[in-house]
């Protein structure tokens, strides 16, 4: 049974939320605090965290911040703020989706299981890739990602675009298509919601975003995965 972090700081979007998520047999865990939050991220087993932004101790992006720094577990921001640079920084800070309030709770639960189901899609076609002598390494065993020796904190967004790449080194993906075997084929946001992804990735994994070695932009097209690559 997956247990979901609900934090809000609304009694009634607690209830809800954790009330449909029950019925679809998930366990809930309920905080209302930032401070509550971490807590049980540290104490308890957490498979999900759905996180508002509107916390009377710290900010949602704190929070996020801070299970970032210590778990990969998937994050479905809730949020009042409706400008795109705002959800963008949002996913820029290591959300996986964002949910603008009012929502539905059916919804909201169906993005749970999309993003559960391609979260514990991990398939590789070896148990280790490495790329240009052994500068970057997915080790599907662990799952976990290496940049010269050194482990790379991916979300697990960014771990399953790492590999899909991965899986079909230098064909060229529609965002339409990363869209699909990333974020899933029910995925209702918006497709540009990719592009932050992939930012986010490669800030993680190259040496040069700005001159990537690795995800290259497909102009008019969408973006492929090119390197060296050697297996183990």
């Amino acid at each position: 049974m997956k247990t979901v972090l609900i934090v809000d700081d609304e009694e009634k979007i607690l209830e809800v939320v954790s009330s449909y998520l029950r019925n679809e047999g998930y366990q809930t865990v309920e905080a209302s605090t930032g401070q509550e939050a971490m807590q049980y991220i540290r104490k308890w087993k957490i498979d999900f965290v759905i996180l508002d932004l509107m916390l009377p101790d710290r900010s949602g992006e704190d929070i996020c911040r801070c299970i970032r720094q210590e778990a990969s577990v998937p994050i479905l921001m809730l949020t009042a703020k409706a400008k795109e640079t705002e959800r963008i920084n949002g996913l820029s800070l290591g959300a996986d989706d964002y949910m603008v309030k009012p929502f539905s709770p059916r919804e909201l639960v169906m993005r749970v299981k999309t993003i559960l189901r391609r979260s514990n899609d991990n398939d590789l076609l070896a148990d280790q890739i490495t790329y240009n002598q052994g500068e970057l390494t997915i080790n599907a065993k662990s799952k976990e990602v290496f940049l010269k020796g050194n482990p790379v904190s991916l979300t697990p967004i960014e771990y399953k675009a790492m590999l899909v790449f991965a899986r079909h080194p230098k064909r060229t993906f529609s965002r339409d298509e990363l869209v699909e075997k990333v974020l899933g084929f029910d995925y209702e946001g918006e497709t540009r919601t990719i592009d932050q992804h992939i930012k986010n990735l490669r800030h993680k994994i190259e040496n040069n975003p700005k001159e990537p070695r690795y995800i290259h932009t497909v102009f008019g097209m969408g973006y492929k995965f090119e390197g060296n690559r050697n297996e183990d």
